[in-house]
């Protein structure tokens, strides 16, 4: 073999070498953002359900907080304003309203107040509310027990009726510096839309107005 072929050979050899390792380095960065992209794309997925369960938790934002029982403790002397507010978004022909548009309240009383829906069009419709408190930093002492914002609501063509939200103000809210000038509290709701209705019996109502309110106003 001549120098020539000799050193065409060699040159090959090591021009092999060499792209071993290269095309290995290509696969691993290739496969780490494939990886990268996967975790950005189930975060996305992951990132609403974790921030509606933070702003529970915490009252975030203004979202109030479920109580699974009354207070332990007596009302307090103290009396705060609670505002009610009333929307509805665009695609929902309904009508919705408090029944009163502010009460005042003992901190730690239960209070039950009314909202009334009448569905205006000649189609069955069904709506779901959004819900908060202003101000926003006061929502992780408003406890609901019931609310008709739990659940969608189904409503017949024409249909009228009245919806109870069963609340208090939790007391350990005067312990917080940030509110002592707190006197006024204003509960809003967004009744959207909901297009793809979650399939319900067909005798399941939404009751009426109890005959005994869990509170008084």
């Amino acid at each position: 073999m001549d120098t020539e072929t000799r050193t065409s050979t060699t040159a090959q050899a090591a021009t092999k070498r060499a792209g071993a390792p290269r095309l290995g380095r290509d696969v691993l960065v290739a496969a780490s953002c494939g990886l990268l992209v996967a975790l950005m794309v189930g975060a996305s997925y992951a990132a609403v359900p974790f921030y509606n369960w933070f702003c529970r938790a915490t009252g975030f934002n203004g979202t109030t907080q479920i109580a699974t029982a009354t207070p332990s403790t007596a009302p307090l002397d103290r009396k705060i304003a609670v505002r009610f507010d009333a929307n509805v978004a665009g695609g929902l022909p309904w009508k919705f309203e408090p029944e009163q548009t502010e009460i005042e309240v003992k901190i730690g009383q239960v209070v039950t107040v009314y909202y009334t829906v009448t569905n205006r069009s000649a189609r069955t419709t069904v709506g779901q509310a959004a819900y908060n408190v202003a101000p926003l930093t006061v929502g992780s002492y408003f406890e609901k027990i019931n609310c008709f914002c739990f659940t969608e609501q189904t409503m017949a063509p024409g249909e009228k009726r009245e919806m109870p939200v069963v609340f208090y103000v939790d007391p350990s809210i005067t312990r917080d510096s940030d509110n002592d000038t707190l006197n006024t509290i204003t509960l809003s709701y967004t009744f959207y839309p909901v297009r793809d209705a979650t399939p319900k019996p067909v005798t399941t109502r939404e009751p009426g107005r109890a005959k005994e309110d869990m509170g008084t106003l």
